[in-house]
């Protein structure tokens, strides 16, 4: 890709890891388990928050959840969220951290399904990315589909607006905004 000297309105020009996000992350497809994983488990985090909030926090949120790995945090016990809950480098929500074990459990049930959880995200678009402008919306019937199944399946934080934040972050839909080297008229 080509430097990026245009970019999304959203991006705070003031915060380089807003700038480094946007400019090699966000709307860029993942495809690996653990990158989906831990975006999933971040957008949750950032439920009634800024997603700068949570960018903040990531690195410090990577080391307490031993750097995402799926298995680990489905074991996560009592003891375990307690020490999570007292760390003043993550955001210490009981109930986003009691669903961030759940949810692992959850992931790693539709992996045994799936094969993986890229198969089961991406499946939904037949592995296509969807374009679209960041300031039309928040949900989408894709959104709204694939959050349904995963509380269907025991998620919890992952309401249709949470998804489909989610979806931008992995790329499943780009919403890089017209006036972004990023968007795809752009390339």
């Amino acid at each position: 890709m080509n430097e990026i000297i245009n970019r999304c309105r959203w991006v705070n020009m003031k915060n380089p890891l807003y700038i480094q996000y946007h400019d090699t992350e966000w709307g860029i497809p993942q495809h690996a388990d653990q990158m989906l994983f831990e975006l999933l488990i971040l957008e949750g985090f950032q439920a009634g928050l800024s997603w700068e909030c949570v960018l903040n926090k990531r690195v410090r949120f990577r080391q307490v959840y031993d750097n995402f790995d799926v298995e680990k945090v489905s074991h996560y016990d009592e003891k375990k969220m307690q020490e999570l809950l007292a760390d003043p480098g993550i955001i210490r929500n009981r109930l986003k951290v009691q669903a961030s074990v759940r949810n692992a459990r959850v992931f790693l049930q539709i992996q045994a399904e799936f094969g993986s959880f890229d198969a089961y995200l991406w499946g939904v678009t037949d592995g296509k990315t969807i374009d679209e402008s960041y300031d039309l919306q928040t949900t989408s019937p894709l959104s709204d589909q694939i959050s349904k199944d995963l509380k269907k399946r025991g998620m919890k934080f992952v309401g249709s607006t949470v998804i489909y934040s989610y979806l931008q972050a992995v790329g499943v839909i780009n919403a890089h905004g017209a006036e972004c080297d990023c968007h795809p008229a752009a390339r």
